[in-house]
Parts: C-alpha cells; structure tokens; sequence
C-alpha cells in the first residue's frame, strides 16, 4: 500500500530533525573533549595565543603554532658556547609580549646579551659626545 506524499515528507522532515539533533550532540562531544585536553596541556606547558604574535608575511607555520604550545628549547651561546636552555616563558614572553618575529632563536645566553647591551650603548656614548664636540648634536 502507498503512503500519502505529506505523511512521507513529514516521516523524513521528523529523520532530518533527528539526524541533526544526533549530530549537534557528537560535536559537542567532541568539542568537551578538546576542552578537557587543552586544559590537561594548559597544565604541563605555556600555551600558544596565535593573535598576539606578529604578522609575517611566511608561507609557513612555525613549529610551536602548529603544536599549540611552547616546549623548552636548549641551545649554545653564540659568544660562549655555554649550554642553555630557552625556556617556554622566555618564548612566550619573546613572541607574544615583545612581538619578536616567530622565526626568531635565541642565540646568546643571558651574561653575553647583557654584555652586548652595555658594549652598544658604551658605544652609543661615545658616538653622541664625540657630536656633541663637534656641535652637531645636542644632548
């Protein structure tokens, strides 16, 4: 026996409704479940705040915004050699508060960029007295 068109599109409209309500449900399952993971990786490490960094003008996605988050990185001093480690504030701090480029590396240890803080700006002094000398700027 045949159903009568309206009954039949009512059955399928009550299948749609259903459907979508089955798959409303699995997607905020699923987005609980990343809820509960980033937080359980909020625990163990700093986590990454992609609209704080700079704008670049890469075609590429550096490693730690791919991974979500800042890992300690080790490293030798360029001036020393001494082994370092960049730790995951240091980072975040570098690429999100400083806006450092984000595909920068720390490089020097901190005694050698304090060292090369106070041979620049020694140098700073001594280019603006020797202006000053001359007439050409004043301080």
């Amino acid at each position: 026996m045949k159903m009568p068109r309206d009954t039949r599109l009512t059955i399928l409209e009550r299948r749609r409704v259903k459907r979508g309500a089955r798959e409303a449900e699995v997607a905020q399952e699923r987005a609980r479940e990343m809820a509960a993971a980033k937080r359980e990786l909020a625990k163990r490490h700093v986590l990454v705040n992609p609209q704080n960094l700079r704008p670049t003008n890469s075609y590429g996605t550096p490693d730690f915004v791919k991974r979500g988050h800042y890992v300690d990185m080790p490293f030798n001093c360029k001036s020393c050699g001494v082994l370092q480690v960049w730790t995951e504030f240091q980072q975040k701090w570098w690429y999100e508060s400083a806006k450092g480029d984000v595909w920068t590396k720390s490089v020097l240890c901190r005694n050698c960029r304090k060292r090369e803080q106070a041979r620049r700006a020694a140098a700073r002094e001594v280019h603006l007295a020797g202006l000053a000398a001359k007439g050409k700027h004043e301080q």
